[in-house]
C-alpha cells in the first residue's frame, strides 16, 4: 500500500508561483531581473502555433465518446440491513460514526433497519446482463438499476466473485445498449482514458485522465493486478466502466487511495481481461472456484535473502506458515521455503504465487520449485478447493493479543539475548504451545539486547534459523556462529507468536 508521506511530498512539489500579466502592465516578482538564463529549459511549442488546440493524438473532446457508451452505464441503487445492537444505534456501511434514528424508529423489537447504498455499473449484452463490484451488491436485499433515459428497472443478483470483487446482475429485456471488454490491446501508461459512473449519487458523470500505472498490488487476496488512474472517481463509481478513446472497457472501477474520503487523483480499475473472464463464467451460472495450497506466504525481502545468504537477484515467494492437511502440507511443504517457480513459470512474490494458484483448477498438479536450506527441491502439490468463506487475514500490528504468561524461573541456554530451550511436555503446557509445533521455546529475553527491543516474549518458538530447523540451544548457536562468520549482519528466524508464524530478522551482536 502507498504511504500517505508519499503523497504530501507529491502535492507539495507540484506547487508553483507564475509571474502574471495585467492589462495595466508586468507584475515584476522581487530578484526576477537576477534570474539566471534557463538554457536546460524545456518549452514545448503547439505545431499549429495554438495553445487550445490539443497536440497529435489527443481528442479534440471527449463528448462523442460519451454520447455512444453513456446509455450502457447505469446507477445501482441497493436496500441493505444494518444490524441494529441494544440501544438503538447502528452504523451505516460507508459512514465513519454511528447513526441514532429518532425515537420510537428502530427501537429494540423493531423491524430490522435498512439503509441505502448506490454504485455503478454497465450492460455487457443485449439481454439485460450487467457488470458491477461485489462490495456493492454482496449484502443488499433487493437492487434497482436506473437507467440514462430515467428508466428504473429491479435487478437480480446472478453470481458474484468476492475475489475479485466482481458480480454479474440482470434485468428483464433483449434491447438494451452495451459496451464490450476490450481484448486486443492493452492499455499503455500515459494513454486517455474516461470513467462513467455514479459519484455521490450524481448519476451520468464522466471523469477523464490518463493510466497512471499498470500491475498495482493493493488488494491482500492478491486475485488483480489493478490499472491505476487519475481520472476522477468517487463514492458511488464502484462497478463503474473505465473506457479507452476507442469507447472500449479497459477497466472495471473498484477502489480509490485517498486520505480525505474523495479523489485525489488516484484509482484503480480491474482490468478486462479478469473482468470478462470471470464475469463470462458468472453469466453462465457458473460458480468462482480457485485452486488452494493452504500456505501463508510473504515476499522474499532482500533482508530476507540478505540473512539466509541468497543472491540479491533472488525472486520467490516465501512460506510462513503450512496449514495441517492442506494440499502443501500433504506434499511436504515446510516453513522456510522459498517458491521460485510454479509449472516452470518464475515466481517473483507473494502475490504473483497467490494468482498462479489461484487460476489453477481444483486438481491440477502444481509443480513447485523450490529453495531449502540453501537447495533446490521440486514439489508437486495437487491443487486442493479454496474454501468459500476463507479470509485472508492481513498482518495484525497491534497490541491485542494477549503475551503468554511465563510463571516461574526461566530455563535454558541464552542465545543473542534469548534463553531458549527444547520444548519438552512441561514447558508444552507451560505456554500452551500446540502439539504439532516443534523448535525451541524462549523463556526468557533481555530487555537490553536487541532481541528484547524487537519484542520477543517468553513463550514464542523459535522454529527455524536460516531455514534450518532448531532442535537445542547448540543448534541456534550454529546457525549465529554460521552467519557471523560469513559477516551477514542479522540471522533470519521463524518464530511462532501469538498471531501465527512471523519471519524475523534478528540483528546480531559484534563478533568478538
Amino acid at each position: 500500500m502507498l504511504k500517505r508521506k508519499e503523497f504530501i511530498l507529491g502535492a507539495a512539489a507540484g506547487l508553483t508561483l507564475a509571474a502574471a500579466a495585467t492589462a495595466g502592465g508586468v507584475i515584476n516578482w522581487p530578484g526576477a531581473h537576477a534570474e539566471p538564463q534557463a538554457v536546460n529549459r524545456i518549452t514545448p511549442v503547439p505545431a499549429n502555433g495554438d495553445s487550445f488546440t490539443p497536440p497529435p493524438g489527443a481528442p479534440n473532446s471527449f463528448a462523442t465518446i460519451f454520447e455512444q457508451v453513456a446509455p450502457a452505464v447505469v446507477q445501482i441503487d441497493v436496500t441493505v440491513k444494518v444490524d441494529q445492537p441494544q440501544g438503538g444505534a447502528f452504523t451505516i456501511p460507508g459512514l465513519p460514526f454511528q447513526f441514532v434514528p429518532p425515537q420510537g424508529r428502530g427501537g429494540q423489537g423493531d423491524e430490522p433497519q435498512t439503509t441505502q447504498g448506490a454504485g455503478s455499473g454497465f450492460f455487457i449484452s443485449q439481454d439485460g446482463f450487467i457488470v458491477t463490484n461485489n462490495h456493492v451488491v454482496a449484502d443488499a436485499t433487493e437492487i434497482k438499476v436506473k437507467m440514462s433515459d430515467g428508466r428504473e428497472l429491479p435487478a437480480r443478483l446472478i453470481g458474484r466473485d468476492p475475489g475479485t470483487d466482481l458480480a454479474v446482475i440482470k434485468v428483464e429485456g433483449n434491447d438494451f445498449k452495451y459496451v464490450s471488454f476490450e481484448e486486443t490491446a492493452q492499455p499503455r501508461v500515459g494513454d486517455w482514458v474516461i470513467a462513467i459512473g455514479n459519484p455521490f449519487g450524481l448519476g451520468g458523470t464522466a471523469t477523464a485522465g490518463i493510466v497512471s500505472a499498470k500491475a498495482r498490488d493493493i488488494d491482500p487476496s492478491g486475485y488483480n493486478d489493478y490499472i491505476q488512474i487519475d481520472a476522477a472517481i468517487n463514492r458511488g463509481n464502484s462497478g463503474g466502466p473505465t473506457f479507452d478513446i476507442y469507447g472500449r472497457v479497459i477497466g472495471v472501477n473498484s477502489a480509490i487511495y485517498s486520505p480525505t474520503g474523495g479523489s485525489v487523483g488516484i484509482g484503480f480499475a480491474i482490468p478486462a481481461e479478469t473482468a470478462k473472464a470471470i464475469t463470462e463464467r458468472l453469466m453462465r451460472g457458473e460458480s468462482i472456484e480457485r485452486g488452494y495450497l493452504g500456505v501463508q506466504i510473504g515476499n522474499l525481502t532482500d533482508e530476507y535473502k540478505e540473512s539466509l545468504g541468497l543472491p540479491a537477484a533472488t525472486k520467490g515467494a516465501y512460506v510462513v506458515e503450512v496449514t495441517p492437511d492442506a494440499p502443501a502440507a500433504r506434499a511436504g511443504l515446510q516453513p522456510g521455503d522459498v517458491v521460485v517457480s510454479l509449472n516452470g513459470r518464475a515466481i517473483d512474490g507473494s502475490s504473483e504465487l497467490t494468482r498462479a494458484v489461484g487460476s489453477a483448477k481444483p486438481g491440477d498438479t502444481l509443480r513447485l520449485e523450490l529453495l531449502r536450506e540453501g537447495r533446490r527441491q521440486t514439489v508437486n502439490v495437487r491443487a486442493g478447493t479454496r474454501p468459500a468463506n476463507l479470509e485472508v487475514a492481513g498482518a495484525d500490528n497491534g497490541d491485542g493479543s494477549e503475551t503468554p504468561s511465563a510463571p516461574g524461573a526461566a530455563t535454558g541456554e541464552v542465545v543473542e539475548g534469548l534463553t531458549v530451550a527444547p520444548i519438552n511436555g512441561a514447558l508444552r503446557g507451560r505456554f500452551d504451545i500446540p502439539e504439532g509445533v516443534q523448535g525451541l521455546v524462549v523463556t526468557n529475553v533481555s530487555q537490553q539486547s536487541r532481541a528484547g527491543r524487537l519484542g520477543f516474549q517468553p513463550g514464542m518458538v523459535i522454529i527455524q534459523a536460516n531455514g534450518r530447523s532448531v532442535g537445542s540451544a547448540s543448534d541456534l548457536k550454529g546457525a549465529v556462529e554460521a552467519v557471523k562468520g560469513a559477516g551477514r549482519p542479522g540471522i533470519l528466524l521463524l518464530v511462532r507468536t501469538p498471531r501465527g508464524n512471523s519471519p524475523i530478522v534478528l540483528p546480531l551482536q559484534d563478533k568478538n
